[in-house]
């Protein structure tokens, strides 16, 4: 079952979902996990875009999902690998919307856009969106369109990017994707424009390699794209 139907199902239950991805008290609990857990919080609740500590707290979060199925009914068939697989992206999902609720949170919303990427089309474009529109770096904007990219998606990479990239104040990396987003989209000329944006970025020593790496890759794009 794909991943947001078994969302969908969990949320009808008459015990919340939400369950999943929070910090209790079982037989099985590990103390370390829970100092750990703690601890994890903590720093995230100060910086919600530390990526270490998500990661961290994912894993723990990810680990008591997927071990827990026994655990809740003894009498239960064991679960399958893909069951816990299952039970761990959601409890990673719980969390990440959970976080999401800071004003501050870009990190998260990115982390479950990647969840939610083959499943919902509308919903991972509005949480991309959000996160790029949070970060005033241009670092989640870089994540959002490489997610994209890596999903077939580039299209949608350069809908994000063309409505979002401030070539003077965000990161240069934003440059590369859009250029291989429209190289990879079949729109060399695209490409060309954007490897002309950096020109507005304030320091131009620090962008003259990649000017010249993506400037190479349209040249060669349009060589091979038909009709170019």
């Amino acid at each position: 079952m794909a991943l947001l139907p078994r969302l969908r199902q969990l949320m009808r239950r008459p015990s919340s979902a939400s369950r999943v991805g929070a910090r209790r008290p079982t037989s099985a609990a590990r103390r370390g996990d829970t100092l750990h857990e703690d601890a994890l919080r903590s720093m995230l609740s100060d910086d919600p875009n530390n990526e270490r500590a998500f990661a961290a707290l994912a894993e723990i979060v990810r680990r008591r999902a997927a071990e827990s199925g026994s655990e809740e009914d003894p009498l239960a068939a064991p679960t399958t690998d893909d069951e816990r697989e299952r039970a761990a992206d959601l409890a990673v999902w719980a969390l990440g919307e959970e976080l999401a609720g800071n004003p501050r949170a870009w990190y998260p919303l990115i982390e479950v856009a990647r969840l939610s990427v083959r499943d919902d089309h509308e919903g991972t474009l509005r949480r991309l969106t959000t996160a790029s529109e949070r970060d005033p770096s241009g670092r989640a904007l870089v994540e959002s369109l490489a997610l994209l990219r890596e999903a077939g998606q580039p299209v949608d990479a350069l809908g994000l990017g063309v409505g979002h990239w401030r070539p003077r104040e965000h990161d240069p990396e934003v440059a590369r994707h859009l250029v291989l987003a429209a190289v990879e989209a079949g729109r060399p000329l695209e490409a060309k424009q954007h490897v002309a944006s950096l020109d507005l970025y304030p320091d131009q020593a620090a962008v003259a390699d990649l000017r010249t790496e993506l400037a190479r890759v349209v040249a060669h794009a349009e060589q091979t794209i038909p009709g170019t």
